[in-house]
């Protein structure tokens, strides 16, 4: 079906969704709507903080492009976009927010000013939007994990906060859709298939919602834009065959060895048979078990195993 709006799954797109000043708001409404902040504990601004990877750069790389932004009380956002599972990818999020949450400090010769930076030490959240099942034994397309007690489960350690949205947990249709963040995970799954009465009718009155479809509407895109969208895609395509080719060669290698093993063990089984046959003719003709063993190329003990 022909759309007019791009996937929001593509990294490049993505990021000029949540990484980018013309769309900084878009970001505060999905940061503010998925961790379900009321009131007063609406992010109103945030801040975009340098990441490690170039997203121009990344397009060649095959690299995953993060947003880290903070807010106006310093806590840290990284928001993320994972399309390929990768093993390790949870240890990879707590190593992104560790890093995140270091930064924080800068070098400092005296300890006790030392301690002073400590105290002012602000929160990060990891928010990762995963296009492949992360944690199987969990049904809920969308879990929270925080620092608890192992007793009391009170979260006493409060600087961290990890939130994986599931994509393909995500099974409701568009007309059963209850809350703001189950239309963030229909948009995001859906939103490149969607026509515009799917749209229209997805947006309501939700206006973060009519933000993101802004974002991804081919219309407000330059050329050079969508050329790197479509390389980026491009890209991943690539790579996905290149993982593809290497899994088939390996299963093929492997096929090949048990094969080559399987023969090797029937020809070793087939030469022990005929030992033994020539054993056992030696034995009958009461033969010494020295010449037995010189002949047939068995140990005494393994005729005497026969007897």
């Amino acid at each position: 079906m022909i759309t007019q709006f791009l996937d929001p799954k593509n990294n490049y797109v993505f990021w000029q969704i949540f990484g980018t000043d013309k769309n900084k708001d878009v970001l505060v409404l999905f940061l503010n709507d998925i961790l379900e902040y009321k009131d007063n504990q609406k992010i109103l601004e945030v801040e975009y903080l340098p990441t490690a990877q170039d997203p121009e750069i990344a397009v060649y790389r095959q690299s995953i492009i993060d947003v880290l932004c903070k807010d106006i009380i310093g806590t840290q956002f990284i928001v993320e976009m994972q399309v390929s599972a990768h093993d390790g990818f949870e240890k990879r999020a707590q190593f992104y927010a560790a890093k995140a949450y270091s930064r924080q400090i800068l070098t400092e010769d005296d300890d006790h000013k030392k301690m002073a930076v400590y105290a002012k030490l602000q929160g990060v959240i990891f928010i990762a939007i995963a296009n492949f099942i992360m944690f199987p034994e969990k049904n809920e397309w969308k879990s929270t994990h925080r620092i608890l007690d192992t007793k009391t489960y009170e979260n006493d350690l409060k600087d961290f906060c990890f939130k994986f949205l599931e994509l393909p947990k995500f099974k409701k249709k568009i007309d059963e859709l209850d809350s703001i963040q189950e239309k963030w995970a229909y948009f995001f799954k859906y939103a490149h298939k969607s026509s515009l009465a799917d749209i229209n009718h997805l947006i309501g009155e939700d206006v973060s919602i009519r933000r993101a479809f802004e974002a991804i509407d081919k219309a407000s895109w330059t050329e050079e834009q969508l050329r790197t969208c479509d390389k980026m895609e491009k890209a991943y395509f690539d790579n996905l065959a290149v993982e593809q080719y290497k899994i088939e060669v390996a299963e093929a290698i492997a096929e090949a060895k048990g094969k080559a093993k399987g023969k090797i063990e029937g020809v070793k089984e087939g030469k022990l048979e005929e030992k033994l046959g020539i054993a056992r003719k030696m034995l009958e003709d009461k033969l010494p078990l020295e010449t037995i063993s010189k002949y047939s190329e068995l140990t005494i003990k393994e005729i005497k195993k026969i007897l």
